[in-house]
């Protein structure tokens, strides 16, 4: 996958993803948990090994080929962000149950705005795209920015947990 051992943690992760089993969910409607052992990798530049990544365990978790693209762009959107703002490495890690997969990214920036990807940002704007477009093909998420830096949480919730989808779509 990775091109060299300074844009992915792991050379064999699309493997690792495709053998991985689903994390149980205690019950409850709490927020999800962090297993045991998601998926975690480290990337600096090379987006492409990520994206692969994604795209692959959003199939292997049950995802639609279109939701699975959808996923990789949000995924895409938010790296790029820590490539662009960040100046830090960026970490993301995977982890799925039967109701949703979840894509996590921490990076060292900081986001000032709380409304950062809420707002439809204006077709002539500079910036502001790609977090709006986070927002509108995923079905939540979640961004927690202080001075340790920020995490952005991309939940997706599975066909057979999401009682508005249909099949095909």
């Amino acid at each position: 996958m990775a091109r060299d051992g300074k844009t992915a943690q792991r050379e064999s992760a699309g493997q690792e993803a495709l053998s991985r089993q689903p994390v149980p969910r205690p019950d409850g409607d709490g927020p999800l948990p962090i297993s045991d052992d998601p998926m975690s990798y480290t990337y600096t530049t090379d987006l492409a090994a990520i994206r692969a990544v994604v795209h692959r365990y959003a199939l292997q978790a049950g995802l639609t080929e279109a939701r699975a693209i959808d996923l990789t762009l949000a995924v895409s959107e938010v790296a790029a962000n820590t490539v662009k703002h960040a100046k830090s490495p960026g970490s993301l890690k995977i982890w799925y149950d039967a109701k949703e997969i979840v894509c996590q990214i921490h990076d060292e920036g900081i986001i000032t705005d709380p409304l950062a990807g809420r707002r439809q940002p204006s077709l002539d704007a500079l910036g502001g795209h790609g977090l709006w477009i986070v927002n509108q093909v995923c079905d939540q998420v979640e961004i927690q920015s202080d001075e340790t830096g920020t995490t952005v949480r991309l939940h997706m919730n599975l066909p057979a947990a999401d009682p508005d989808h249909r099949p095909g779509s």
